[in-house]
């Protein structure tokens, strides 16, 4: 069966991103060049430059793959709970889990900011799982299970606090029980904002 021009532009694009997912993973972005990625994904120049405008927007493509997928990660997590402070809880700890994976960490925290500037970084961020948090903590807030007050610095505290736990889990000396300690801890975070009645 043959396929139509769209479908292996289609192909031709994700072999790209894939391939690009895979360098940038193992060796950071710095470390990876374009006839690198046309190499190992068996396409042209051209062909990249046809579905991309260069190496960044390759990586960008890729970020927002990744992005994606821990936000689907956190989502089923959450879904998976019916109390809305468990679905807050198991979210959060997905994010920890799947953001500790040295691939998503990589691509993700540490050379996602650096390649595509802190601002860039944000929006995509802002649009694959800061806005659910956002949205969390605002239900909460109207309701009363936390205190009333502002939601943007709470939201960009605690998302902050996520990332940064992950990029401490991704440190070398990192020990078998750091990520459960720092789940445990997160819990204690979010608990401590609860409001006991």
């Amino acid at each position: 069966m043959t396929r139509t021009r769209a479908e292996q532009r289609e192909a031709t694009r994700r072999t790209l991103v894939a391939v690009g997912r895979r360098l940038f993973s193992d060796k950071g972005y710095a470390a990876v060049g374009l006839a690198e990625i046309v190499r190992e994904a068996g396409v042209t120049k051209g062909a990249l430059y046809h579905h991309f405008d260069g190496k960044a927007a390759l990586f960008r493509a890729v970020l927002e793959e990744v992005q994606q997928e821990v936000a689907t990660r956190v989502a089923a997590a959450a879904d998976a709970e019916g109390d809305p402070w468990d679905q807050l809880k198991a979210g959060c700890a997905a994010f920890v889990r799947a953001a500790a994976d040295p691939e998503v960490q990589r691509i993700m925290l540490v050379d996602g900011p650096a390649v595509l500037g802190w601002n860039e970084w944000r929006a995509i961020d802002e649009a694959a799982s800061a806005r659910h948090l956002a949205e969390a903590l605002t239900a909460f807030a109207e309701t009363g299970t936390i205190m009333p007050g502002p939601v943007a610095p709470l939201t960009r505290l605690l998302s902050g606090a996520m990332n940064e736990a992950v990029l401490w889990l991704a440190r070398p000396e990192s020990g078998p029980d750091d990520l459960d300690a720092t789940l445990a801890a997160l819990s204690r975070l979010l608990e401590g904002l609860r409001v006991r009645t």
